[in-house]
């Protein structure tokens, strides 16, 4: 008993309500309280205290001015209830689960031919080639442009600096104007791209795309506007000199590509031209979905394997042996096709030399020491507290953005073009201040170089790093010699990108936070790589570490787990990209450490964006120390119920009052006197509603619907669940007065709980299965509440700097 209290001590459970305030705890089944945490005990300890001094005294007052400041400071701050602490009403869930209505049953009457099954096979592996191909054709296509406009772009900018920072008559405000002036027109098209035409488009798109594959419906996420805008934008962020990289939105594009192969209809004006509708689904389209972001990972870093684990490990949530086979293959299929695209591009279609995208290339000493492991671990500890510093700032900026400057659509236009402006001028103030010169070449010629500040033969080693893509940057810290950079040219190159970094991640433009934190990682790790070797000139471990790149690499993969807080899937990747097994451990050493090391303070970016976007995302497993919390204690009630057969009035002004998506359809009580108390029939959702109210599948009391027969499922399936609205259905007076039929519409058989079931094994049916509504029945089959996606993930459970926290949330209606 005493390790129980024990036990019970080292968590508490925080009620959160809209307005910000704790809320009192919540009387369960046994009698216990769910969260028991007085208002005393929050977060804004300081605002009771009294002063000691008086109140003219010049340090009381310094004293309150700073503690309002604290308060201000971490209302922006990992403990601000308002943004982390919430849940959004508009987020709606899939529909997994096969409607078990007497429409689908006539259609598992029908025979099915063997013929037709192995076609229907067939088709599927063929729609996964085609995934593959699609999103090959997209990478490539992004990665060519990429490369032919931007050598154009920092060619211009080299003659400009070179001719100007030897010219007598001092010309360098025009290459910096020039600079700044293509910067901002391009990342003013990119931000005005993703603002105006999709605003989903905007971000690397991974945590919604995570979200999407959890079951949470995020309309326009998957959208040909968004597909428009991600592509288009990504190229020209990268052109306009933010600080990203095209490698996350390449999942979110390849998901884009999957739904639209998936769907078999091409959008036309308003309307839709259908191909084939065997995959339209919202199960169909989530395994699709879930084989695209893989593919897009895949043709990113030439990692299919990566790619397959990483939509594993980062954002499927529902998994089998066979989907897994499915997401390989299609992985793979676009990897070997971006690869050879790309070598083909280059003039040597048949040496395949270009499998991804990103490729770290080959290492020429990437072998280590045991005695090496004690730095690396270093360096792992280092990584997951810069990942988390990354997270905290960007979280602050995040809810200072909601705040201040999302209120409008042409501040979010007008942010992302300063960002792209005062990266040009940061470049240019530390290529025109730092005169470090070298006469080493750069690696491969990927980036070009001017001689500002330097005579004779030498070269800036600053330009290298900014007159070149993000990639391009990227493989110059992991390849270029010891020698190429001074200590004070990397500390001010990490200081520099890492805000950059920070600012740009979260802007209204198509990025991704992939390459940022790779490169800074990389900056760092070599800064530890050249501290080793001036430590121990003479030891055995530098004798082979004049080439810097493996530390380097230590430091990419440190900050990468240190942000993502991913493992498994980025140590594939970075071994991938590297094509060397024997640095592995190494590797996967540093991600885990990192990430160990990061979750500690924080949670991970990904997460930090669900979260502050309200997604009710539900976890692998359920809350821990919930087996006392029972389904009567956080069920929605009361439930609005149908009879089989109703007015059409009566149902169309329940809709337009209500906006719950599903409603338990009743057999009336003759010995009660409540019309709407019966034993549970089934249950139908808004959208089968919306869509038998649109085509009028209603006639007179006692009749039948004339196109009642002609209803079948195709007609549910061709209309997305966002595109009907209440508003937009009229009916007459007269209309009003017909009656509606559910009874060959509605599902017979919901899944049901009665209220003795405790949270635990609620939350394993209702996420094992994938479940929109699960209904909580009374002794008497009498529906008595609703369990949503959003009942569940009320419940939050974290630990942060070794303690763990339960939290109760609310849902904000938006």
């Amino acid at each position: 008993m005493a390790e129980i209290e024990e036990l019970q001590t080292m968590f508490t459970v925080v009620p959160v309500s809209n307005d910000g305030q704790f809320c009192e705890g919540k009387q369960t089944g046994n009698g216990h309280k769910f969260g028991l945490k007085s208002p005393a005990q929050g977060y804004d300890v300081e605002a009771d205290q009294s002063d000691t001094l008086t109140q003219n005294s010049i340090t009381s007052l310094l004293s309150s001015k700073f503690r309002d400041v604290a308060k201000r400071w971490r209302q922006y701050g990992v403990d601000s209830p308002r943004f982390r602490k919430r849940l959004h009403s508009k987020w709606e869930s899939m529909n997994y689960e096969i409607i078990d209505s007497q429409l689908q049953r006539k259609l598992n009457e029908e025979k099915v031919s063997k013929r037709k099954l192995a076609m229907l096979m067939l088709s599927n592996w063929l729609v996964y080639f085609a995934i593959g191909i699609g999103t090959a054709l997209m990478a490539a296509g992004v990665q060519i442009i990429v490369e032919l406009i931007a050598h154009q772009k920092f060619s211009l900018l080299k003659t400009y600096l070179d001719k100007c920072s030897t010219d007598k008559e001092n010309c360098l405000y025009q290459p910096i104007l020039i600079w700044m002036s293509i910067n901002v027109g391009i990342t003013l098209l990119a931000s005005a791209l993703v603002t105006y035409l999709q605003p989903m488009a905007a971000g690397s798109g991974i945590p919604l795309i995570k979200s999407y594959l959890n079951g949470v419906r995020i309309p326009g996420l998957l959208s040909l506007q968004a597909f428009v805008a991600k592509c288009v934008g990504v190229v020209l962020s990268i052109l306009g000199g933010l600080a990203c990289g095209k490698e996350g939105p390449m999942a979110h594009s390849g998901g884009i590509i999957a739904a639209g192969i998936g769907k078999g209809r091409i959008p036309w004006f308003k309307k839709y031209i259908d191909l084939y509708g065997l995959f339209r689904t919202d199960h169909n389209i989530r395994d699709l979905v879930a084989a695209g972001a893989a593919s897009g990972v895949s043709a990113a870093f030439g990692a299919p394997v990566g790619g397959t684990l990483f939509s594993v490990e980062e954002a499927a949530s529902f998994w089998n042996t066979e989907l897994v086979w499915k997401v390989f293959f299609s992985a793979m299929v676009a990897c070997f096709s971006t690869n050879f695209l790309l070598s083909a591009y280059e003039g040597h279609p048949t040496q395949l030399s270009n499998p991804g995208l990103v490729r770290f290339n080959t290492f020429p000493n990437l072998t280590f020491d045991l005695i090496e492991i004690p730095v690396f671990i270093i360096m792992a500890a280092i990584g997951g507290l810069i990942g988390s510093l990354f997270v905290v700032m960007n979280y602050k900026l995040t809810v200072f953005r909601q705040k201040y400057l999302h209120r409008k659509k042409w501040i979010k236009v007008v942010e992302a073009s300063l960002v792209s402006g005062v990266s040009a001028l940061a470049a240019f103030v530390l290529m025109f201040t730092i005169k470090d010169c070298t006469t080493a070449e750069p690696y491969n010629g990927h980036a070009f170089n001017t001689t500002m500040g330097c005579d004779g033969e030498g070269h800036n080693a600053m330009s290298t790093m900014f007159l070149t893509t993000p990639e391009g940057c990227l493989k110059a810290l992991l390849h270029d010699s010891y020698d190429n950079y001074s200590v004070l040219t990397l500390v001010l190159f990490v200081t520099v990108f890492f805000f950059l970094g920070v600012w740009t991640y979260g802007l209204s433009v198509s990025s991704g936070v992939f390459i940022p934190s790779l490169t800074i990682g990389a900056a760092w790790g070599r800064l530890i790589g050249l501290g080793v070797i001036q430590l121990f000139p003479n030891q055995v471990l530098t004798s082979k570490a004049k080439d810097v790149g493996k530390y380097a690499l230590i430091g990419a993969a440190s900050q990468l787990g240190g942000c993502l807080r991913t493992t498994i899937s980025l140590t594939v990747i970075i071994v991938e990209c590297t094509g060397d097994i024997t640095f592995g451990l190494c590797i996967m050493l540093a991600l885990m450490i990192s990430k160990w090391v990061g979750d500690f303070f924080t949670t991970g970016l990904y997460d930090m964006n669900v979260e502050v976007s309200g997604i009710p995302l539900l976890s692998w497993e359920p809350p821990p120390l919930c087996d006392h919390v029972y389904v009567s204690d956080f069920m929605s009630q009361p439930v609005m119920t149908f009879l089989p057969v109703e007015k059409v009035g009566h149902v169309y002004e329940c809709l337009m009052g209500e906006s719950f998506n599903g409603f338990p359809i009743i057999e009336q009580d003759p010995n009660c006197d409540s019309r709407y108390k019966g034993k549970l029939r089934g249950i139908i959702l808004r959208f089968q509603i919306l869509v038998l109210l649109s085509k009028k599948v209603f006639c007179q009391e006692g009749q039948v619907p004339s196109n009642q027969n002609s209803i079948t499922l195709k007609d549910f399936q061709k209309t997305s669940p966002v595109a009907v609205r209440i508003e937009d259905i009229q009916l007459t007076d007269q209309e009003k007065q017909y009656v509606i039929d559910f009874r060959p519409f509605m599902n017979q058989t919901p899944y049901t709980v009665s209220l003795n079931f405790s949270m635990p094994r609620v939350f394993r049916l209702f996420r094992g299965l994938g479940l929109r509504h699960l209904v909580v029945v009374s002794d008497e089959f009498e529906p008595i509440g609703m369990v949503t996606r959003k009942d569940l993930a009320k419940y939050r459970a974290e630990i942060k700097k070794g303690m763990l926290h339960m939290e109760h949330l609310t849902v904000e209606n938006r």
